[in-house]
This record gives structure tokens, C-alpha cells and sequence, in this order.
């Protein structure tokens, strides 16, 4: 396996759509409800790239098996310097190195942006994914109980900080 990061094309959408729409049915990494139409998904993706936000790809072989972003954390003018990303993987690629090329693509391009900051908003539940942000050095500086509930249950989101 030799994975590749590349810039996203639309035509990469079909693939992440699948990569979305299990974590919307069977996760709750996204906090949604809904599997996301195509056209959706690329009216979302349309729009960080009108506000000069990044998406990249995790390619092997050809064959996406990741993608990452990130985009306005709020939107006030002095939150300009604070993002908010989300990188996924594929299911049977995850343990295998991707979502940490993801993030370490993702957090130089912070950097050459001229960022201050990159937040991650996740389940409080996800442990893995928790350990994993530390490993990048992001800190946990928040927790808001009951802030989602999916599956018949209320869920929790654990905000996590990286300095840049």
C-alpha cells in the first residue's frame, strides 16, 4: 500500500459520498441524520472551495480511501483565523496510516494560510479518534453534554485545540 494525497476533483465526490453517507447510517462521527445526495454533497464541497478552503484526497491505486478539509469554525469575522476539519477514511482502511497523512496535510496547509488555530468536534465516544488528535498535539479544551442525539441516545462532543 502507497497511499497519495492529492488535491480533490468533483469527480472524487462519488467516493466520498460513500465514505460520508456509512458514517451518516452507521457512526456517529457526523451528527446528521440523512445519507447526502451528490448534488449535495457537491454544493458543500462547492462552497469551502469558494472560501479558499482546501479538500484533499487519500488515493491507493487509484482508489479514494480518505479525504480531508477544513472550514470556518463560526461565522464571525474574528474567528477568521480558526478552522474547523473533519478527515475520514474509509472503513477498512482505518488503522493503516491515512487519516494521519490526511491530518498532517491538512495541518501544513493551516500553517501556509497563515492560521492561528484548528479545532476537531468529536463524539465523545470516538476514543480512538481522540487519542489519535493528541498524537498531532491537540488538546482537549472542551466538552458539551447532550449536544446531539442520534440512535436513540444522546451524545456528547469532546472540542479538541491545536495551536499552529
Amino acid at each position: 500500500m502507497n497511499p497519495s494525497i492529492q488535491t480533490y476533483q468533483s469527480e472524487d465526490c462519488p467516493a466520498i459520498l460513500e465514505i460520508i453517507n456509512d458514517q451518516i447510517l452507521t457512526g456517529t462521527a457526523l451528527y446528521d441524520y440523512q445519507p447526502r445526495t451528490l448534488a449535495q454533497q457537491l454544493a458543500i464541497f462547492d462552497d469551502k472551495l469558494q472560501k479558499g478552503f482546501p479538500i484533499i484526497v487519500a488515493k491507493v491505486a487509484d482508489e479514494i480511501v480518505g479525504f480531508g478539509y477544513y472550514s470556518e469554525f463560526r461565522f464571525r469575522e474574528a474567528y477568521k483565523f480558526t478552522v474547523e476539519h473533519s478527515v475520514y477514511a474509509k472503513k477498512s482502511f482505518i488503522g493503516k496510516g491515512i487519516g494521519k497523512l490526511l491530518l498532517s496535510e491538512l495541518i501544513e496547509l493551516a500553517k501556509k494560510q497563515n492560521l492561528h488555530t484548528m479545532i476537531g468536534v468529536i463524539d465523545s465516544e470516538n476514543e480512538s479518534s481522540i487519542a489519535f488528535h493528541e498524537k498531532f498535539g491537540f488538546e482537549k479544551a472542551g466538552f458539551i453534554k447532550e449536544s446531539g442525539f442520534k440512535f436513540d441516545r444522546w451524545l456528547h462532543s469532546v472540542f479538541m485545540q491545536k495551536m499552529l
